[in-house]
């Protein structure tokens, strides 16, 4: 008896719900947009949170007396090191280069392809867009 007594109340109420609405729509349509700007500029404050919080990521630290050639050997070595770590990881991750971005500027390194496969799909995908845009 009384889970009919329950959903007599829950057909009244979504009833006088409806009425009310079909009664005054404008404030219907405004308490609906309220809630979307709310929910948005909360998930802004949270984003902004998330990233404001992280802690900067620094570069490894070098040795100061290596020679030019020496350098040059050690980039094309970090060169393979990332392209061998980017093509095993399982996990998407951008890279970005520190040296553009100043210290403090909160810039994270991510790569946001983990494989080649997704590289070219990603490319495929921008030739179709491109090419959209271009019959529009």
């Amino acid at each position: 008896m009384e889970s009919r007594r329950r959903d007599m109340e829950l057909l009244s109420n979504s009833m006088a719900a409806y009425a009310h609405i079909r009664a005054n729509p404008e404030s219907f349509g405004l308490y609906f947009v309220l809630g979307v700007c709310f929910g948005l500029v909360l998930t802004l404050c949270l984003l902004v949170l998330r990233l404001s919080c992280r802690p900067p990521l620094r570069p490894p630290a070098r040795p100061g007396h290596a020679s030019e050639d020496d350098e040059d050997e050690d980039e094309d070595e970090e060169e393979d090191t990332i392209d061998r770590a980017v093509s095993e990881s399982l996990l998407p991750v951008t890279e970005i280069p520190l040296e553009s971005h100043g210290p403090g500027d909160g810039a994270l390194a991510v790569n946001v392809f983990a494989s080649a496969e997704e590289l070219e799909r990603a490319q495929r995908l921008e030739e179709r867009e491109r090419i959209i845009r271009e019959i529009w």
